[in-house]
C-alpha cells in the first residue's frame, strides 16, 4: 500500500501551513495560518490577512524550539513571545521542526556573518575599480549562500541522527513483540517513525543537491578568479620591491648631496646618483652599501661611500689595505692567511673525531606555575625562593658560561688578524654571539655548588679547552678560562645580580671578560648587557637583552661601542638589533657593525664622515660614508626537535654529556641534573634539597673553624654558642641562608649584598684571586694543575660536593 509523497521543507525556502495556536484556557487552541520566512515565523488570522494583518511575529535566531508529545510543540525567545502549537499529526509536526531548525540555524549563521562583516568592512582594501567591486560582492554572496547550505546539511543530519536512532528502537520493539497479536499500534508507530526519517533525508538530499549544483557552477569561475589574483599579487610585489630600490637610492643620494662637503659634489658622482642609461653607474653601485636610516636618538647613520675608494688597488690604497683586509678585493684576509699559514690545519695529520650525542630525552609535560610561586616574593630576596627544578633546564650556570665558545672560530680569525681594528670587529662578533643561544632558553640553569667544575675539552676537535668554577658561594660566582692553540686566551668571572620586578625579571651580570692574544699582545676586556625574561605573571615567557658594552683594548686603546636595542612594540626597528662603531685610540671611527643578536652581524669599513643633520633630541648625529657590508657572524642552526629539548644548540647537547677521567666534582656528575635530563623530576627536586642541605652544613663548620682560627678561645667560645643557640639574630640567618640556597634564584644567582658576620676561608681549588693591571679589575684567574691531574688521575684533593 503506498501513500501520497508529503510536502518535504527545502532549506532556506517558505514554508506555510495552517497550526493550532494556543490563545487562552477559554478559547484553547485556534487554527491560524503561519508563514516561515528568512528566520522569522509570523502567524495570521486567515491566508487573506497576509497582505495587511500580522496578528505576531517571532525571531528564530534568538528563539528555542522544544517538542512536548507527538503534535506539540513551544517555541519562545526567552520569556517575551512563546508559542504553544499543536499540528495535525506527527508527521506534520515534524516536518514543521525540520524547517524551523533549518530556518534557526540559518538565521544564527546570518546574523553572526553580519557581525563579523560590520567589523571588518573599515579594513577592506579599497577595490581597482567598479568591476573589481562587483566581483567581490557577487563572491562574498556566494560564499554566503554555500555557507548556509552547509549549515542546512548539519543541522539535517543532526535530524537524520535522531530520527534514524527513533526508527531502530521502534524496530527493536516491533521485534520483541512480534510473539503476541497486538502489533498493530506498534506497526502504525514504526510507519510514522519511518516517514519521518523519509521526509528529513529528502531534505538532505535536496541541501546536497543544491550545495553541489553551486560548488560546480562557481568552482571553475573561482580557479580563474584566484589564478588572476595571484598574477597579479605577483606583479605588484615585483613592482613595490622596485619601487622600494628607487625611493632608498634616491634617499641616500640626497642626504649625501645635502651634508657631504662640496668636494663630492663632482660630476662623476652626479652621475651616479642620477638615472642615466650608462652601465658605469650601476656597476660602482654594486659596491656600495645602503643602510637604512637609524632611529632619531641613534648618534649615526651611513651613507654610500664615494667610487673613487673602490677603484683604489691594495697597492695604491694607502693607508687602507695595510690596515685591513676586509675592503672589497676579490680576495679575503682570512683565505690569504689560511692558505699561506705553514701550521694550517689542512697541512696537520687528521686524528679520529669523537661523535657526541645529538639528542637528549624529550623534555616532560609538567606544568607548574611560576607566578604561583612568585606572587608572594615580590620586594623579598630572590636568593630566599625556593624554586623547583620544574622551571630549570638540565645544565649548570657553568656549562651555559662555556656556551659562549660556541663561536670560538671568531676568535680563532681574530687571532690571524694583522690590524688591531679589524681584529676589534671580530671579538666585538664574538661577544654579540654569546647571547644567540638565549633567544629561547627560558629554562633557569642549575647554580653551581661551591667548588663545582665543569671542563669542556675540545682540544682534538676544535683545538681549545676551558674549565670552569664556582669560586665563591656568597656572593655567588663563577670563575671561567679558556686557552686555545691558535694563539688566544679567554677568562670571564661572572657574578648575576636579580631583580624582580613582579611582571618581568632583570639579570645584571657583574664581572668582567678578558680576551688575550699571543702574537700581538692584545688585550681586550668588556662586560655583559642585562637580560629580561618577560611575561612572569601571564603569557610565554620571552627574553630581551638591552644596554651598551665597552670592548676595550688596553693595549692600542682601540673601542667597540656596542648598543643593544631593548625591544619596543612602537619602533621601526627590527627586532633584537644591534649596532657599533669601532674607534682608536683618538676617537676616530674606522668600522660599523650592525645586525640583530639572535641571526647575524655584519660589518662595514668606514671612508669618510661628516656631521649630519640633528636628531629629534636636537643632538647632531654623524654620517659615515662606508663600504659594502660583508657578513662577520652568522648563527647555526637549532638541530632538529629542539623545541622538544629545551632549544639547546648542538653544543649544548653535548655539554652534559657523560665523559671519563673528569674531575668528581664535574657538573656531568651531579645527581639531580642528570635525573632532571633523564624525565625523573620528582627525584630530582628531592636530591636538589640534599645537596643544598649538606652545602649548608660544610658551610657553617667552615664558618666556625674561621671565627676559631681568627678569635681569642673566649670569643671563639661565645660565637660558637651564638651559632648553636635558637635565638640567632636575623641577620647572620639571613646572610648565611641566603648564600645558601642561591640555587633557588630564579634564571640565575641573586645578587645578595651583605656582609656575612663570620669570615669564609674557603679557597677556590683551581683559580686563584688576581689584580689585572691592565683593566684595573680583579678577578679569579686559572692558577694551573688541573689537567696535569687528569693526565695522572688523581683527583684526592677535590671535596667531595655531591
Amino acid at each position: 500500500m503506498s501513500e501520497p509523497k508529503p510536502p518535504t521543507p527545502t532549506p532556506g525556502d517558505t514554508y506555510k501551513g495552517w497550526l493550532f495556536k494556543w490563545t487562552n484556557y477559554i478559547k484553547g487552541y485556534q487554527r491560524r495560518w503561519f508563514v516561515l520566512s528568512n528566520g522569522l515565523l509570523s502567524y495570521y488570522r486567515s491566508q487573506a490577512e497576509m497582505g495587511h494583518t500580522c496578528r505576531g511575529t517571532i525571531n528564530l535566531a534568538t528563539a528555542n524550539i522544544a517538542v512536548e508529545d507527538s503534535c506539540n510543540f513551544v517555541i519562545s525567545n526567552g520569556g517575551a513571545q512563546t508559542y504553544h502549537l499543536k499540528a495535525s499529526s506527527e508527521v506534520e509536526r515534524q516536518r514543521w521542526i525540520t524547517a524551523l531548525e533549518l530556518a534557526k540555524a540559518k538565521a544564527v549563521h546570518m546574523q553572526a556573518e553580519s557581525d563579523d562583516s560590520g567589523d571588518e568592512c573599515p579594513a577592506a582594501p579599497p577595490s581597482s575599480g567598479q568591476g573589481g567591486g562587483c566581483r567581490n560582492l557577487e563572491i562574498q554572496s556566494t560564499l554566503r549562500t554555500l555557507g548556509s547550505k552547509v549549515e542546512d546539511l548539519n543541522t539535517c543530519n543532526d535530524l537524520i541522527v535522531k530520527h534514524g536512532s527513533a526508527l531502530q528502537r521502534s524496530l527493536s520493539e516491533l521485534e520483541a513483540l512480534r510473539v503476541s497479536g497486538d502489533v498493530g499500534d506498534k506497526m502504525k508507530q514504526v510507519t510514522e517513525r519511518a516517514t519521518l526519517f523519509r521526509i528529513t533525508s529528502n531534505a538532505m538530499i535536496n541541501a546536497c543537491r543544491d550545495f553541489l549544483s553551486l560548488a560546480q557552477s562557481h568552482s571553475k569561475r573561482w580557479q580563474k578568479a584566484l589564478h588572476s589574483e595571484r598574477d597579479q599579487r605577483i606583479r605588484l610585489e615585483e613592482t613595490l620591491e622596485q619601487l622600494a630600490k628607487q625611493h632608498n637610492h634616491l634617499e641616500r643620494a640626497f642626504r649625501g648631496a645635502t651634508v657631504l662637503p662640496s668636494s663630492f659634489s663632482n660630476p662623476a658622482l652626479g652621475n651616479k646618483g642620477g638615472v642615466s642609461g650608462k652601465g658605469d653607474a650601476s656597476d660602482e653601485d654594486d659596491d656600495n652599501e645602503f643602510f637604512d636610516a637609524m632611529e632619531d636618538p641613534a648618534e649615526f647613520i651611513t651613507v654610500p661611500a664615494d667610487p673613487k675608494y673602490h677603484r683604489r688597488s691594495g697597492s695604491n690604497a694607502s693607508g687602507f689595505s695595510c690596515e685591513t683586509g676586509m675592503d672589497d678585493q676579490s680576495v679575503n684576509f682570512d683565505e690569504l692567511s689560511l692558505a699561506s699559514n705553514p701550521e694550517s690545519p689542512q697541512t696537520l695529520e687528521l686524528e679520529p673525531v669523537r661523535q657526541r650525542r645529538t639528542r637528549i630525552p624529550d623534555k616532560p609535560n609538567y606544568y607548574l606555575n611560576l607566578w604561583s610561586i612568585m606572587k608572594n616574593c615580590i620586594g623579598k630576596e630572590l636568593s630566599k625562593i625556593p624554586m623547583p627544578v620544574n622551571f630549570n633546564e638540565p645544565l649548570s650556570m657553568l656549562q651555559r658560561l662555556s656556551e659562549d665558545l660556541e663561536y670560538y672560530e671568531l676568535l680563532d680569525r681574530a687571532a690571524k688578524c694583522q690590524s688591531s681594528l679589524e681584529q676589534m670587529c671580530y671579538v666585538a662578533a664574538f661577544t654579540v654571539s654569546s647571547y644567540s643561544t638565549t633567544v629561547h632558553r627560558t629554562g633557569k640553569p642549575f647554580n653551581p655548588l661551591l667548588g663545582e667544575t665543569f671542563e669542556l675539552d675540545r682540544l682534538k676537535d676544535c683545538g681549545y679547552r676551558s674549565l670552569c668554577e664556582q669560586v665563591s658561594h656568597h656572593p655567588p660566582a663563577a670563575a671561567h678560562h679558556a686557552l686555545s692553540e691558535k694563539g688566544w686566551t679567554l677568562r670571564q668571572e661572572i657574578t648575576l645580580a636579580s631583580k624582580f620586578r613582579g611582571k618581568y625579571l632583570s639579570i645584571m651580570p657583574l664581572g668582567s671578560i678578558q680576551c688575550l692574544f699571543d702574537k700581538s699582545e692584545n688585550h681586550y676586556s668588556w662586560k655583559k648587557v642585562t637580560t629580561t625574561v618577560h611575561n612572569i605573571i601571564v603569557g610565554k615567557l620571552w627574553i630581551d637583552q638591552s644596554g651598551e658594552i665597552d670592548v676595550v683594548n688596553h693595549k692600542t686603546g682601540d673601542r667597540c661601542h656596542l648598543k643593544f636595542a631593548p625591544y619596543s612594540y612602537f619602533s621601526r626597528d627590527v627586532p633584537r638589533k644591534v649596532t657599533g662603531v669601532v674607534t682608536d685610540k683618538d676617537g676616530k671611527a674606522h668600522y660599523v657593525l650592525s645586525g640583530t643578536w639572535d641571526e647575524k652581524m655584519e660589518f662595514s669599513r668606514i671612508m669618510q664622515s661628516s656631521k649630519g643633520e640633528n636628531g629629534t633630541e636636537g643632538k647632531q648625529r654623524t654620517v659615515y660614508q662606508t663600504l659594502k657590508a660583508k657578513e662577520i657572524w652568522k648563527k647555526n642552526p637549532l638541530p632538529e626537535g629542539a623545541e622538544n629539548m629545551y632549544f639547546f644548540s648542538s653544543l649544548a647537547l653535548t655539554l652534559n654529556e657523560s665523559e671519563e677521567g673528569v674531575a668528581p666534582t664535574d657538573s656531568r656528575r651531579r645527581p639531580d641534573q642528570r635525573m632532571m635530563e633523564d624525565g625523573r623530576w620528582d627525584e630530582a627536586n628531592a636530591e636538589k634539597q640534599k645537596l643544598e642541605e649538606k652545602q649548608r652544613i660544610v658551610r657553617r663548620e667552615r664558618e666556625r673553624e674561621a671565627v676559631k682560627a681568627a678569635s681569642t678561645p673566649e670569643e671563639a667560645v661565645t660565637e660558637d654558642s651564638i651559632n648553636d643557640s635558637p635565638l640567632k639574630t636575623d641577620g647572620v640567618e639571613t646572610g648565611t641562608e641566603a648564600s645558601e640556597v642561591s640555587d633557588e634564584t630564579p634564571y640565575g644567582p641573586s645578587h645578595v649584598p651583605f656582609q656575612s658576620a663570620h669570615p669564609d676561608n674557603y679557597q677556590a681549588m683551581w683559580f686563584d684571586k688576581f689584580d689585572d693591571p691592565a683593566s684595573g679589575e680583579t678577578l679569579h684567574v686559572y692558577k694551573g694543575g688541573y689537567w696535569e691531574a687528569k693526565e695522572q688521575g688523581s683527583w684526592d684533593m677535590c671535596p667531595e660536593i655531591f
